[in-house]
């Protein structure tokens, strides 16, 4: 039973790290609908990096920085060309899904190191995940920045005459999704899977994404859903543990997206809309122009 609710709280740590770093992106009022796009570069130059170097460390560096050039890209079209931002998202997605086959193919199979030690059976980076959703609660909510970062997601043209700079503001909370992503991707393919495949994320950027809008924007919903999301995975992976001969593992594995996809129905409801989007960014998905 302990080790079903370590692999929940491993699992629910890649979701709440993309999904941190998704969320602060959305503050700003930047939509990336390629989070999984970028998990898989993360996943897979760090799985690479990794592999040949023989170290850790290395592997989650490369991974960070590739989060971090993506998500300059994404901001680069978004914020500087003004374009539309769930194109260059979906871009982003189809890019990561068809060049990232291309460069792992060679290194298909297990990572072949000893595993990262846990701490009391679980993830460190579950505690890693604990730590940056309560200092980004704190930033968002109670610090001068968060003010600023908030304002730029709600209203940009006021935020601008009140002496904020905008573009920059938005470069930076692009740029921390991206690293967020990235990190997120590297935890999955170094730690809780370390074995590389075609397309192995198989759709949790996608879920990190919902999870984004299901928090309300709030980093602490956010660890709540992940940790909901987390137990749903490990339960569709292992459901004879609770409800044997119940369903076929197979329809098991669609909870997770099936649960996805009744979340993003409920919030394009007007019931939904007019009960909670005042806790949506005003500005979210909108190109500025000063």
């Amino acid at each position: 039973m302990w080790q079903f609710v370590a692999r929940s709280l491993d699992a629910s740590t890649i979701f709440t790290l993309a999904g941190l770093g998704e969320l602060v992106d959305q503050r700003s009022g930047i939509l990336n609908v390629g989070l999984e796009g970028i998990m898989l570069f993360g996943a897979t130059l760090g799985f690479i990096a990794t592999k040949v170097t023989g170290n850790y460390l290395i592997g989650f560096a490369v991974a960070l920085l590739i989060g971090a050039l993506l998500g300059l890209m994404h901001g680069f079209f978004s914020i500087t060309l003004g374009v539309d931002q769930v194109v260059s998202g979906m871009g982003i997605w189809i890019l990561g899904f068809g060049l990232t086959t291309y460069i792992g193919n060679p290194y298909t199979g297990p990572l072949g190191l000893e595993r990262i030690p846990t701490v009391g059976g679980v993830s460190p980076f579950f505690y890693l995940g604990v730590v940056l959703v309560l200092l980004s609660w704190f930033i968002l909510f109670k610090t001068s920045f968060g003010l600023q970062l908030r304002s730029v997601g709600e209203n940009p043209s006021v935020a601008e005459v009140s002496g904020i700079n905008v573009k920059r503001t938005r470069y930076l909370a692009v740029t921390f999704g991206g690293m967020m992503s990235g990190f997120a991707g590297a935890v999955y393919a170094l730690y809780y899977n370390p074995v590389w495949n075609y397309n192995f994320l198989m759709g949790w950027g996608f879920i990190s994404l919902a999870l984004v809008f299901f928090s309300m924007w709030n980093p602490l919903i956010l660890f709540g859903g992940s940790l909901l999301f987390g137990l749903l995975w490990q339960l569709s992976l292992n459901p004879q543990l609770f409800l044997p001969g119940l369903m076929s593992r197979y329809l098991w594995r669609t909870v997770p997206f099936v649960i996805t996809i009744l979340v993003l129905v409920l919030i394009s409801t007007k019931w939904f809309r007019t009960r909670w989007g005042a806790a949506k960014p005003e500005a979210l998905g909108v190109p500025y122009v000063k």
